[in-house]
């Protein structure tokens, strides 16, 4: 599973970081906090008393707006909280302040006169629950001048206001009557711009006139179709009577008319007898013979005299195209029939053209309605808004005249200011806010102190820090001895005249003991799969208490039945000689430079725990640690014991602990919170990934379970319920 980055965890929102931030520096955050709160206390025990007055204004919407014309009653217009605003600075501006400091004589310290600004800072303008109330509230040391500051106030910004009233009023009229012209001059020319339509389209009633024109093509459409339907029959029946009569109709009426004709009848019957008489003597006389030539003579007489008289009735003297001059009863019927469906015909086809042309005149007066209709809109609404403005501006103009004579303003004074009876007392907000900016100031001195100091705080910091798994949590423990008590181990070794403390076996720390517990099982379990037998155990930097660490982990293995053996190979700063209260005579560096043996040089501090001290002290430790020999020897010591716990000088400084790593199956890292910063970690961190060597966890020692995450604590004190009885220990001393 991959670890978060220690920035993000720093970023990370944590309540209970920040109170654990708290618990570390309540010391600084609670004198910050006493110091304001005593700071306030002081200033207001030694504050002189103040008397407060205090007076209500009822304020309300400004005249102006109605005198222009929104002609709306004045009590119906909500007030705005700009204009509560507006108001509250206009109560404060330097005119009124100067008129209450003319009229109440105000003076400073000196004996000048009160500057506005001096006074105007010490007046507070406040709005009420109410939405058009404003609070004016002044404190002073004379409860009869608070009070009649107060009242000199609102009756000077009642006097100003009402006198504003009537400037707007005013203004607002001379502004009307600079209008009214105008508006009425709009609306005479909106007015005759309508007419002028009207008469140029010959519109009385625009709606009126559209009804009319659709009824009328209605009604022409119907006579359309009647007389389409007439002139249809007529057509067909004079086609029929010009068929029966197989002659042209002008023809046939001239050929009447002739028939008619007494004269021409007559004529036409002597030229019929002499034609008659010339083919009758022809069969008898040639053409030469007098009879016959008198004879033709005859008929050219009677043909022109015939010719002469039908032009003087039908206009022509060809008779070739008349045929005969004489018409049967029932010709002249057809003809008379004909001619008069003639004339019917003509007649219902004068009348359809004259309907079509009608309602063609009403179609095209439709079509232009609806462009008729949009400008007469504009127009009428173009009359009616300057109508409605002129209207507007004549209202308006009589109330100016109104208000202008008016001594009324905008605003009243709902309750004056009364001369206050007591002082209150400046106590109780006084420890309220000392109280406040103190806790303020000190969660904020707490966090400054706690950002300030780079050290790891917690055992979570350091885990998170560094990535590796943390492997055992050891709390605090107090010293041997500290309360006067006897302990478990002390009293066993007392018999062997030794005076060590192992806490982890001390009956008085379970949790301690429970401690190493956990890490000896969690040791265990990393090396479930690998044997690390070896263990190096160091830290970042010195104080971090990594020997006891040793000291504790080697006699916890060892009481688990286990052959352990601790070697001091701390050749620079060697302490184990002093946990377990042995002679340092020889020990690790005389094994190495082969002075002693290792029989000679290993003390049997606690059944079945071994102890190899540190030696005398070389010049340069490093090289005798860094060599063949020290790895023959923890080869020819893995097969005597069945742990090897090595404790090895600080990473920062010395590269022993990087060397001893390299040889051993797995390196401890000790980690004491509040001793090693972060830099220090990290760097300790890199000098081990550097030398390859394998870090099986962290140890976090001397862990303060007040200043540790709740599931941190929580796996601490559940170390508790692992510890063996005391009953069970063996704790034999050699």
């Amino acid at each position: 599973m991959t670890s978060k980055t220690y920035q993000d965890y720093v970023e990370e929102i944590d309540l209970q970081r920040y109170w654990l931030v708290l618990k570390r520096r309540w010391l600084p955050a609670t004198l910050v906090l006493g110091t304001c709160v005593a700071g306030s206390v002081f200033v207001a025990l030694t504050r002189e008393p103040a008397y407060s007055a205090e007076g209500t204004i009822l304020v309300r919407p400004d005249l102006t707006p109605t005198l222009t014309g929104v002609g709306r009653d004045l009590r119906e217009l909500p007030i705005s909280i700009n204009n509560l605003q507006n108001q509250s600075s206009v109560l404060l501006s330097t005119a009124v302040m100067q008129s209450v400091i003319d009229n109440l004589d105000l003076t400073d310290d000196e004996g000048l006169p009160l500057k506005p600004t001096a006074l105007s800072s010490k007046i507070e303008v406040e709005s009420a629950e109410q939405a058009d109330i404003l609070q004016v509230s002044y404190n002073a040391d004379d409860p009869e001048e608070a009070a009649a500051v107060v009242n000199a106030v609102m009756d000077a910004y009642l006097a100003r206001d009402v006198l504003s009233n009537r400037l707007k009023a005013a203004t607002a009229r001379e502004f009307i009557e600079r209008q009214l012209p105008i508006a009425e001059a709009d609306l005479d020319r909106a007015a005759a711009a309508l007419q002028q339509f009207k008469d140029a389209n010959g519109i009385v009633v625009l709606e009126d006139e559209a009804t009319v024109a659709v009824t009328e093509i209605a009604r022409l459409d119907t006579q359309i179709r009647d007389v389409s339907s007439t002139l249809a029959s007529a057509n067909t029946q004079a086609s029929e009577l010009q068929e029966q009569l197989s002659i042209p109709l002008a023809q046939a009426k001239q050929i009447e008319t002739l028939s008619q004709s007494t004269a021409v009848q007559q004529a036409l019957e002597d030229l019929q007898l002499a034609q008659a008489e010339l083919a009758s003597q022809r069969s008898l006389y040639r053409d030469t013979h007098p009879t016959i030539i008198n004879l033709e003579r005859r008929v050219a007489s009677l043909q022109s005299l015939l010719s002469d008289r039908v032009e003087e009735i039908v206009g022509t003297t060809s008779l070739s195209g008349l045929g005969n001059l004489q018409m049967s009863p029932l010709d002249q019927q057809l003809t008379t029939d004909l001619a008069t469906a003639e004339v019917n015909r003509s007649s219902l086809a004068s009348q359809l053209q004259s309907l079509v042309e009608s309602r063609n005149r009403y179609a095209e007066r439709i079509q232009a309605f609806p462009a008729l209709e949009k400008r007469q809109l504009e127009l009428t609404q173009r009359l009616q808004a300057a109508q409605l403005n002129y209207e507007n501006l004549l209202a308006a103009f009589q109330q100016t005249q109104l208000a202008e004579n008016q001594t009324v303003g905008s605003a009243e004074i709902l309750e004056r200011a009364e001369p206050a009876e007591g002082a209150g007392s400046l106590l109780i907000p006084a420890l309220v806010a000392g109280t406040f900016v103190g806790s303020l100031l000190g969660v904020a001195c707490a966090f400054f102190l706690d950002l300030v100091d780079k050290s790891v705080k917690t055992a979570k910091d350091g885990e998170m820090l560094l990535g590796y798994t943390l492997l055992g949590l050891v709390p605090k423990f107090r010293s041997r001895g500290s309360d006067g008590s006897t302990t478990y181990l002390a009293s066993r070794l007392g018999t062997s005249g030794l005076s060590a403390y192992i806490p982890a076996l001390d009956r008085d720390q379970p949790m301690v003991s429970a401690a190493f517990q956990m890490l000896q099982a969690n040791l265990k379990f990393t090396s479930s799969d690998t044997s690390h037998r070896i263990i190096t155990i160091t830290s970042s930097v010195s104080e971090e208490g990594k020997s006891e660490v040793s000291a504790n982990l080697a006699a916890t293995l060892a009481h688990s039945g286990k052959q352990v053996l601790l070697i001091d190979a701390d050749l620079r700063s060697p302490s184990q000689h002093h946990i377990w209260d042995v002679v340092n005579r020889a020990g690790l560096s005389q094994v190495l430079i082969r002075e002693e043996t290792q029989q000679d040089v290993t003390h049997q501090v606690f059944e079945n725990l071994t102890l190899m001290t540190a030696g005398a002290l070389p010049p340069n430790p490093l090289a005798i640690l860094d060599s063949e020999r020290m790895a023959d020897l923890l080869q020819q010591l893995k097969r005597q014991y069945d742990y090897i716990l090595i404790d090895t000088p600080p990473l920062l400084g010395a590269a022993d602990a990087a060397v001893m790593g390299r040889m051993s199956d797995g390196v401890l890292l000790v980690l004491r919170p509040r001793k090693v910063d972060s830099a220090n970690a990290l760097a300790a961190k890199s000098f081990l990934e550097r030398s390859q060597a394998n870090v099986l966890g962290v140890v976090a020692n001397g862990v303060d379970i007040n200043n540790e995450h709740g599931d941190y604590v929580s796996r601490i004190r559940a170390g508790e319920y692992g510890k063996v009885p005391l009953s069970e220990m063996q704790t034999t001393v050699r």
